[in-house]
């Protein structure tokens, strides 16, 4: 008995000098304990997501059942829309590679330098999966490809976001969701886009619950996640019927004023203006883009309006072409949303006028997107044979022998960079010609409620079923792509050279191919905006139809595969559309609502 509790009495002392030993090691160690930093949070969330990610994709690689790769393809891409917030703000790059749609990749820098790739990532993938002439290798090679580059990604990975980072990549996400997330763009097959939607949200949600600290007020904080909830209900929704029109009005509008708030609760302060304005408040709204951040010129900014004017008297001015018969007015008519109602406007020229309203926010001009930025679009007009056909030094001459032009361009410019100023001028005029206050932009920023119920289903026809939007993004309606809006693109859809439905030939015009001659870019053209499509009357790079009910049958054929126009790199995502013949006409009743009040 003495013996065991001798031994208990032992146990104790032990017990007690391991304490104090601890104790006394404790207040020795200087080292602070590690708190984790809303980086190292964030970190670890995405590394999470992106390694369950690869390894799904490792596991399509090791069976060859068609349901479990689709099972199995299907949880990764959800993966991936779970990082698509964070990856798409620190590595935009990759995150465009890696959701790019299954299209021959040209990059054309000038004659000696084009780069023709084949496209990988989930896209790629997720077609291979469905089709039933694929080869099964290629799609084990793009399922590597994907997740190689995931691992070079998740191996590199270094996240260091301020406070203004933070905000943009809320506010990208917010609106990647509204102009390509409900649309189905980056979910060809599968056609999960809601889904997948839901998903960014959630991210969104942990984001916003990691940065708790950050927030002032703590109503403001439940208020954004409420939002995102919210959001993720209304989206648990069939695709061809879901309301985009009232998700924008009353979620993706009313979040972008709430992080607004947020910003500044947090007292953000912003080095600079991205292409969406720091202090957006509605995908709609006149300034919401930030025009200037599509130009090549952003500083030259002072005494812009007296600028503006000065340029608009030269848009006006026929001194600018070389037999004084011919002004910038003169096939840009503002009546017709400054186009010229013809199908081309003279003999000489093989294009229809595109419209100037709302051309500044785009990355390259011209229907051939020769030129990248409105000043050197200027230059091409006077370089034309069939246009101005007066060199720029000539014209420049002519402005500065006119006194009243001389003056202005001394009071506004200093008399430097002549050249320069004259096409700045005239490109910032054009500048001014948007805007946003079409029957369509008042009712959904709440300013009218005049819309009809035909209207509103046209827009959402528009957004969803009628895959309109997959080309022409809200709220520009072009081919700019949104929410970073650094690229214009491109489309082959097989424009015919007559309206001819029966024994269709596609247009003799080859576009892009004109300039260096690549053949994978024989027939595309830019996308232009739908804005003002009322107005700018004949359609097409060649103005081969004169309604917008043609153009709709067009593409609800299919496009020029549809009419028997057979082109290996066409670009369009559908066979045809399968359209009623109500769902047309609300289409094109939707389109007319674009028309500005001007």
């Amino acid at each position: 008995m003495n013996k065991i509790l001798f031994m208990k009495a032992k146990t104790y002392t032990f017990g007690i000098c391991l304490l104090l030993l601890l104790t006394t090691a404790c207040k020795n160690d200087k080292k602070p304990i590690a708190i984790l930093t809303t980086d190292d949070e964030i970190t670890k969330f995405y590394k999470s997501e992106l390694n369950d990610c690869i390894q799904y994709l490792d596991a399509i690689a090791g069976t060859n059942e068609t349901k479990i790769n689709v099972d199995l393809y299907t949880k990764a891409r959800f993966k991936f829309k779970a990082i698509e917030p964070i990856l798409s703000a620190i590595d935009k790059n990759n995150y465009k590679s890696l959701n790019a749609p299954n299209i021959l990749q040209v990059q054309e820098e000038d004659l000696t330098d084009i780069k023709i790739r084949n496209p990988f990532g989930f896209q790629v993938i997720e077609e291979l999966l469905f089709d039933p002439e694929a080869d099964s290798l290629a799609l084990y090679n793009t399922v590597n490809l994907t997740k190689n580059r995931l691992k070079l990604i998740e191996k590199n990975t270094q996240i260091n976001l301020k406070d203004h980072h933070l905000i943009w990549l809320f506010r990208n996400q917010i609106v990647r969701t509204a102009t390509t997330g409900i649309t189905g763009f980056d979910s060809p097959i599968l056609g999960q886009s809601l889904l997948e939607c839901q998903t960014t949200y959630q991210t969104l949600i942990d984001l916003t619950e990691i940065l708790k600290a950050k927030f002032n007020s703590n109503t403001l904080y439940v208020a954004l996640i409420d939002s995102f909830k919210n959001s993720i209900s209304v989206l648990n929704h069939d695709f061809d019927s879901f309301d985009r029109y009232g998700f924008i009005k009353n979620n993706t509008d009313k979040q972008l004023e709430l992080l607004v708030k947020v910003q500044k609760d947090w007292k953000v302060q912003f080095p600079f203006e991205m292409a969406i304005s720091n202090d957006a408040t509605s995908l709609f709204d006149a300034n919401t883009l930030n025009v200037f951040y599509f130009s090549d010129y952003k500083s030259d900014t002072l005494r812009l309006k007296e600028k503006q004017l000065l340029g608009k008297q030269l848009f006006n001015d026929k001194m600018l072409s070389k037999n004084y018969e011919m002004a910038c007015a003169t096939c840009h008519i503002k009546d017709k949303a400054f186009t010229d109602g013809k199908k081309t406007f003279d003999k000489n020229q093989i294009r229809n006028t595109p419209t100037l309203r709302y051309a500044a926010y785009q990355q390259t001009f011209f229907m051939d997107g020769r030129s990248g930025s409105l000043e050197g679009q200027i230059v091409g007009v006077a370089d034309n044979h069939d246009e101005f056909n007066l060199p720029m030094d000539s014209i420049v001459n002519r402005v500065r022998n006119e006194q009243h032009y001389k003056n202005q361009f001394d009071t506004l410019y200093q008399g430097k960079r002549m050249e320069y100023n004259v096409r700045h001028a005239i490109a910032s005029y054009i500048r001014t010609l948007n805007s946003f206050d079409s029957k369509f932009d008042k009712n959904i920023n709440g300013l009218e409620d005049t819309l009809t119920e035909e209207e509103i289903s046209g827009f959402n026809l528009f957004m969803g079923k009628a895959v309109c939007a997959t080309c022409h993004f809200a709220p520009l309606f072009n081919g700019t792509v949104p929410p970073d809006y650094k690229d214009t693109e491109m489309e082959l859809i097989g424009v015919p050279e007559q309206n001819d439905t029966i024994n269709a030939l596609i247009s003799g015009d080859l576009g892009r191919y004109n300039m260096y001659e690549t053949e994978e870019r024989k027939h595309f053209f830019k996308t232009p905006t739908v804005r003002n499509v009322e107005k700018t009357a004949p359609y097409m790079h060649n103005g081969v139809y004169t309604t917008l009910e043609q153009v709709v049958d067009f593409y609800n054929r299919g496009g020029g595969q549809g009419i028997g126009i057979e082109e290996a790199y066409q670009t369009l995502p559908f066979d045809n559309l399968q359209l009623t013949k109500k769902e047309q006409a609300e289409l094109v009743a939707f389109m007319k609502t674009l028309s500005d009040s001007e």
